[in-house]
């Protein structure tokens, strides 16, 4: 799924969005990133999506974990690093069939459900959860490599959230040129987006030593524990020269659930009006200094 024509033909066409300017299509040049799935407890995942037609994918018994950690060195709003946890996902009236919406994602709407997309920048913060909605918040970030790792570490309130490490592959082979499909809740409603990949990446297999996903102490890990994620990785990828759209269409439908809410099922617009365009990041994270990138 290539980029959409209708941001070919916006190119070199400007936005005033929210206060933020875009020179379209946005995009980003010049980024890295690092992505893994790992196996989690179908049953929890769904317990964690809100109503709204999206549901786990199935992959046998099991849903997916996937963590995507991109760089993004040239933006509109500066350089900033997203840290993604979220949930492989389908969107229909109900559960899409095991394994098959892998092959047939546009009509099974397969994509992930983003459950936490803390960001470097505030700037990235304003717009990305201000206008597509994106569970975006700011922390403290990194994207490091060496010989044998590339790595990025989540920390807020001074505590680690998560650490999320890749292997250096042996090489680069594999052509990417594709579409995803993100869900997120935000204002009490589902939100959908669309972000288009170009690059080669680095891709481990079947290799549950290929990708590390290590928890911290911090609260927020407790939602991410409850899924009992496996630690050893379906697949691991690092891709270190990425080009990445970000349709500026989304869709957006309200959660509708069975009995009535007393209490706002997320987050809404007041979380993002009074915030900036800084693109100053907050102090790197708290590293354990006994984890070497260049060693196994």
């Amino acid at each position: 799924m290539g980029v959409p024509s209708r941001q070919n033909r916006l190119t070199g066409r400007f936005a005033y969005v929210d206060g933020i300017h875009f020179t379209m299509p946005v995009d980003s040049t010049d980024s890295s990133a690092i992505i893994a799935a790992f196996p989690i407890d179908w049953d929890a995942a769904r317990a964690l999506i809100p109503p709204g037609d999206v549901h786990p994918f199935r992959l046998w018994r099991k849903a997916l974990l996937v963590v995507t950690v991109v760089y993004y060195r040239k933006t509109d709003i500066g350089a900033y690093v997203e840290y993604s946890i979220a949930i492989a996902c389908t969107k229909g009236a109900r559960p899409a069939p095991r394994l098959l919406p892998a092959a047939l994602q546009s009509i099974y709407g397969t994509g992930q459900y983003v459950y936490d997309l803390p960001v470097s920048s505030e700037v990235s913060v304003k717009g990305g959860k201000g206008i597509w909605g994106m569970p975006k918040h700011q922390a403290n970030l990194d994207f490091v490599s060496g010989k044998k790792w590339v790595s990025s570490q989540y920390d807020l309130d001074g505590q680690m959230v998560s650490r999320f490490d890749v292997k250096m592959p042996s090489s680069f082979w594999l052509p990417m040129d594709m579409g995803a499909a993100n869900y997120c809740t935000f204002r009490g409603m589902i939100m959908k987006s669309l972000i288009y990949f170009k690059g080669k990446a680095g891709v481990h297999l079947f290799n549950p030593t290929a990708a590390r996903f290590i928890l911290g102490d911090h609260p927020r890990t407790q939602a991410i524990r409850a899924l009992n994620p496996s630690p050893g990785a379906l697949f691991a990828a690092y891709v270190p020269d990425v080009r990445g759209v970000l349709d500026d269409y989304f869709e957006c439908w309200f959660v509708a659930e069975e009995t009535e809410p007393q209490k706002p099922i997320s987050e809404g617009l007041e979380t993002t009006y009074g915030l900036g365009i800084g693109q100053t990041w907050l102090a790197p994270p708290n590293r354990d200094p006994n984890f070497d990138l260049d060693k196994d």
